[in-house]
Formats: C-alpha cells, sequence, structure tokens
C-alpha cells in the first residue's frame, strides 16, 4: 500500500474532485464516521469517502485501486462483524446517499445505496405500498435486499432480493453497470444472495405490494410458560395465511410503558404475531395465545413503520448474532429451544428468537442463491450487551445455541443474521452448487478481489 503520507498529491485531488466529504484521522468528524452498529468494532480506515452520488462512488474507487488501498462499503453500517470497516484502507460510505423514489403506478421504487429502512418504510407507506424489509428501522437497504433480507412481510412478498428488479453498481475499475433480468442478467442472478462481493450497489429498485392495514398482537409471559407458548405459537403459524408472521423470543422485559414496572429486567418469553390487516381478524389468529396465562397483552393496529420504529435497538451496544435454519419445530426442539431461552444471560438487550418462514419464501424463485428458503423455522439467537465484561459469557451463549440446536438444522443460513464464521458458513449461505456459479460472475466483475470485506466469494481462479 502506498502510505497516504507518501500520496498527499492523490488526497488532496481527491478531496478536490469530490462531491461528498473526505475525511482522515485527522479531522473533524472522522470518528463518529467510523463508528457502527456493534460497538465490538473499533477499526481506522485511513480514508472515509462520505459519497454524495454515483460518480463520487467511482471516483473513490479509482482512487483506492491506484494507490492499493483497501476497499470497504457501508451502508447502514449494520454488519455483526464490521463488515463495513477496514484498517488504513479506504471507506466508501454511502450514507449521504439516501434518497427513495416511490412510482405508485408501476408499485416499484428506486431506494439509494445508503437509504435505511426507515426511508424506505416512510416514503412507501403514505401510498399503502411496502415491501420486505427487515425488522428495525435502522439496517441499510441495500446490503438487506443484496444478502437476501428475511422480515415480517417475508411470508407474504418473499425475501427481499425476489423483489429486486433491477440494481446500479459501482464495479471494481470503477465502471458504472445495470442488472436486471433483461440487462446483464447473470450478474442480476448473483446480486440475489451475493451481497457486495460484485460492486458497489449506489441504487436499487424494488417491487412494492399494497399494504393498507397492519395490526400486532404482542404478549409477555413467565419463562415457566414458556413451552406451551412455544408451541402454541408454532401451532398457530403451521396453520395460519402468510399475512401472519412474527416471532417467539425470550427476551429481559424493557423499560417500555405497556410494560408493568415490576416485570423490567427480567427474564420472559414474549410472543409477537404481526399481521397484515386489521385487528380484528388478527384477534382471531392470535386468540390461543391469547388464551395462555400471561403477564403483558398489547393487541393493535399499528402502521407497518412505526412497528419497525418500535423494535429498535439501541446504538453503542455489543453484538455478536448467529443463526440455524431448521427442518422442523417439534416437541423435542422446543424443550431444547426453551431451555437454552432459560440460559440466556439477562438482564441484557439479548434475545433468543424462533422465526416462522413458509408461505411466499418457500413459494418463491428456487433458482437464486439463498438455500435457506426451505426451511420453516429459524433459530436466531440475537446477543446484545452494554458491558465488556460479559462478552465471553454472552458469546459463549450465542455458541451454544447454534450447538445444541444442531440436530434439526437443515445446514444452510441466511448470511445477513451471522458474522465471520468462516469458510464453511459461506458455503451454507449460498449453497456449493451455487458458489461455483457465483464465483465465475466475481471473477467477471472483480477478479482482484476487490470488494472482500464481505462473505466473500472468492473469483474462480482463486476459489
Amino acid at each position: 500500500m502506498a502510505p497516504l503520507s507518501r500520496s498527499g498529491a492523490a488526497l488532496t485531488a481527491f478531496r478536490a474532485a469530490l462531491t461528498g466529504e473526505v475525511l482522515t484521522p485527522d479531522d473533524p468528524g472522522y470518528d463518529g464516521a467510523r463508528t457502527v452498529f456493534n460497538a465490538m468494532i473499533d477499526r481506522r480506515p485511513a480514508v472515509i469517502a462520505r459519497c454524495a452520488d454515483a460518480a463520487d462512488v467511482t471516483r473513490s474507487v479509482r482512487f483506492a485501486r491506484e494507490l492499493d488501498l483497501p476497499i470497504a462499503v457501508r451502508g447502514g453500517g449494520h454488519s455483526v462483524s464490521g463488515m463495513s470497516l477496514n484498517d488504513d484502507g479506504l471507506v466508501i460510505d454511502l450514507g449521504p446517499m439516501r434518497a427513495v423514489t416511490v412510482h405508485p403506478g408501476s408499485e416499484t421504487v428506486r431506494v439509494e445505496g445508503g437509504a435505511l429502512m426507515r426511508q424506505l418504510d416512510q416514503a412507501t407507506q403514505p401510498y399503502g405500498l411496502a415491501t420486505t424489509g427487515g425488522r428495525v428501522s435502522t439496517t441499510g437497504v441495500g446490503g438487506f435486499v443484496l444478502g437476501g433480507g428475511t422480515g415480517w412481510l417475508d411470508r407474504l412478498f418473499g425475501l427481499a432480493a425476489d423483489n429486486l428488479l433491477g440494481v446500479e453498481l459501482v464495479t471494481a475499475d470503477g465502471s458504472t453497470v445495470r442488472a436486471s433480468d433483461e440487462e446483464n442478467p447473470e450478474l442480476f442472478w448473483a446480486l440475489h444472495g451475493g451481497g457486495g462481493n460484485f460492486g458497489v450497489a449506489t441504487a436499487l429498485t424494488l417491487k412494492l405490494h399494497p399494504l393498507p392495514e397492519f395490526s400486532i398482537a404482542l404478549m409477555m409471559f413467565e419463562p415457566d410458560v414458556g413451552p406451551d407458548v412455544v408451541r402454541v405459537y408454532r401451532d398457530v403459524i403451521e396453520s395460519a395465511p402468510p399475512e401472519v408472521s412474527g416471532g417467539v423470543l425470550y427476551l429481559t422485559a424493557p423499560p417500555e410503558e405497556f410494560v408493568p414496572g415490576h416485570l423490567v429486567g427480567r427474564r420472559m418469553c414474549a410472543a409477537l404475531v404481526t399481521y397484515a390487516g386489521g385487528e380484528e381478524d388478527l384477534r382471531k389468529v392470535a386468540q390461543p395465545l391469547l388464551a395462555l396465562p400471561h403477564e403483558v397483552e398489547m393487541v393493535t393496529a399499528v402502521p407497518y413503520p412505526d412497528l419497525q420504529c418500535m423494535l429498535d435497538d439501541p446504538p453503542g451496544m455489543r453484538n455478536y448474532w448467529s443463526a440455524e435454519y431448521l427442518t422442523g419445530a417439534p416437541d423435542d426442539f422446543v424443550s431444547v429451544f426453551c431451555a437454552l431461552g432459560d440460559a440466556m444471560p439477562v438482564p441484557t438487550g439479548n434475545q433468543h428468537v424462533l422465526f416462522p418462514q413458509g408461505g411466499a419464501i418457500a413459494a418463491g424463485p428456487s433458482r437464486f442463491p439463498v438455500p435457506y428458503r426451505d426451511a420453516p423455522w429459524a433459530v436466531h439467537p440475537f446477543g446484545i450487551w452494554e458491558d465488556p465484561a460479559d462478552d465471553e459469557r454472552c458469546v459463549a451463549w450465542v455458541r451454544r445455541v447454534r450447538a445444541d440446536v444442531r440436530p434439526w438444522s437443515t445446514g444452510a443460513v441466511y448470511l445477513n443474521f451471522i458474522g465471520d464464521e468462516g469458510r464453511d458458513r459461506v458455503v451454507a449461505g449460498l449453497g456449493a452448487d451455487n458458489l461455483r456459479r457465483l464465483a465465475a460472475v466475481k471473477s467477471t466483475y472483480d477478479p482482484d478481489n476487490v470488494f472482500r470485506f464481505n462473505h466473500n466469494i472468492a473469483p474462480a481462479a482463486a476459489a
């Protein structure tokens, strides 16, 4: 790498050429710009380019290539292993590129590469339209969609990648390409799960769907009722239409207005039933859960974007996540799942979640590199805590969850739910046959593996 201290002229020219802001370690705002969602990540890039448009992205890629600087790409900064940062390299920060343009007539939306889920949801909601998004509002849309994308609406509308209509991409040589079913179709296929391996997505076009009503039922139970809750929730989902989704989980009861004070800080089991429809019909669906003895009950219509914001995790916390996708959720699995919930470190922000799949996920196009599509359930141990002294026990608990539920695992995994867990897990997240085809696409668009701060796909020659 050519040290920046010996490349002052190149850096000066780069600052002058970029419409957006260029930050180096001595600049005000640098530390804020290198802060990501996971407080365990502390990396110091040599340069952060806060790009204002696609032309800035092209300039940034070419600047880094000329100086042999490693390139990381930041959308929402939500990668649990900090893949949107590097040490001593260039970070292409898409944060200023957050425009969302809704086309209600065609039920499509164009989303710039730095937009967060909240901007997408808030832009589409006035038209009564939505698409599959993440389960919080702070996730970056680009990384979410290109990684596959699962959320509250996926059983009804399919995975986020299933709703991808087009991508505008800056590749490793600074070229701009478009990918769709008609234009560069092999690249377009690879972008359905292959993540940021092939370039910098400066904009995505997504399919929208009517969502005139949305409602939720949230119940909290004492942990000893947990096995009954999980079994009933499983049975509700398995007989429910795809409009119904949600999750069942163990958590520390939060200090929210709807939670009685004596429960705050205690381990609880919770069931969340989401419904793409009205409150009255939701109550009928959720009745078996409402019939169980519970401590908290909230059943209400709510705008979908509001639900997303309600569930945001606070920034500045320490994070370690993983996941296993399951062949089913039989009673013996439920016993293991609940025992792991009882072992979860509390009081923390940790969540031990069982998510449903099925519906439009399973019925979606099988040609894309998302091998977890057919799994009916997913376990997501979501480690999130504040005190570094809890690092060891929280990480150990997440790893124990994976190990203990492995007898029911399909072997596939959603890569956005995990950090750096090694090559075998990348294969599990993409599929071995898919990976060979993805490597060929990689060798066409990024033969030098410039875009490698991700769940990496090596070019075919190096695979």
